[in-house]
């Protein structure tokens, strides 16, 4: 059976349906012709992460941070490599909690850095504290 997933662009925020096994693939999105998926974290705000959360057909992996935050920034590259390896099986993006403090509120962000893993617009699991590339990796994939 064919099944479709919706895919939220992460450019012009359009909401593409690519077939399961094509996920692999990559693919553009329908409106914008950007790429769906480039393997690196994507900046949000709140509306963006809304519509993500509210329409993401993959598991989505949230990282609250802050630019003063020092482990925030020793964690940057890790989750950028964390995006090469799990994406397109999950999105992974960063909110700045400097900028968007309403939404950390809502989340109950307490501590920088938080990782929180969404599927279907419900949390699963979160994480506070710096993690390498392999712990993040590691941690994505026993939750999935």
């Amino acid at each position: 059976m064919n099944q479709s997933l919706h895919i939220v662009c992460p450019s012009c925020g359009g909401i593409n349906r690519v077939p399961r096994e094509r996920l692999g693939e990559g693919g553009r999105c329908g409106r914008c012709k950007h790429p769906l998926f480039r393997r690196q974290p994507h900046e949000v705000d709140e509306a963006a992460l809304q519509r993500q959360l509210s329409n993401s057909g993959i598991p989505l992996l949230v990282d609250f941070w802050a630019p003063w935050c020092g482990p925030c920034k020793t964690m940057g590259p890790a989750f950028a490599e964390a995006a090469r390896r799990l994406e397109p099986e999950v999105r992974l993006l960063k909110l700045n909690t400097e900028e968007h403090q309403g939404i950390a509120a809502r989340l109950g962000i307490r501590s920088i850095p938080t990782l929180i893993l969404f599927l279907e617009g419900r949390e699963l699991q979160r994480m506070s504290g710096a993690m390498d590339v392999g712990g993040i990796v590691d941690w994505v994939r026993r939750l999935q």
